[in-house]
């Protein structure tokens, strides 16, 4: 199964730094073709981290909690809890040398392939993304 909530939520972040305000969880769900109280929950998950803020009221709504420079993507990734990878060593035969080596590699490899994606997700911003769009159409529409 994939996971598409990093993907999901910095492109919502991108959008709120580019508008420069706040956006309430009923637009984001139109944006992201969902429910508002899913938009609350993983939302719920970046407020708890830090990165955005919520407001309640009629001007209520999301916002950044920080610079969109001050948020990586690796900080939206640890909000959400998301698992890197799905694959994962057996334990079907715990004595059985061959499952054991083959465990290993595996256990070596995914650690390799980690470390790269969590070099990689610390070194953009939401702000990096945004400059990367190219600043054109901004309208929370996806």
């Amino acid at each position: 199964m994939s996971d598409t909530r990093l993907a999901r939520m910095l492109h919502v972040l991108v959008h709120m730094h580019l508008l420069g305000g706040s956006e309430t969880s009923e637009v984001i769900a139109r944006m992201l073709n969902t429910n508002p109280v899913v938009v609350r929950r993983t939302m719920g998950l970046l407020r708890e981290a830090g990165l955005v803020a919520s407001a309640g009221g009629r001007s209520g709504g999301w916002s950044l909690a920080r610079p969109a420079g001050d948020i990586t993507m690796l900080d939206v990734h640890q909000a959400l809890n998301a698992q890197l990878f799905a694959i994962s060593p057996s334990s079907d035969h715990p004595n059985c040398p061959v499952e054991g080596t083959v465990n290993h590699l595996i256990e070596h490899a995914m650690a390799k392939a980690e470390k790269s994606l969590v070099d990689e997700l610390r070194r953009v911003s939401v702000l990096d993304l945004a400059k990367r769009h190219g600043g054109g159409n901004t309208v929370m529409s996806g």
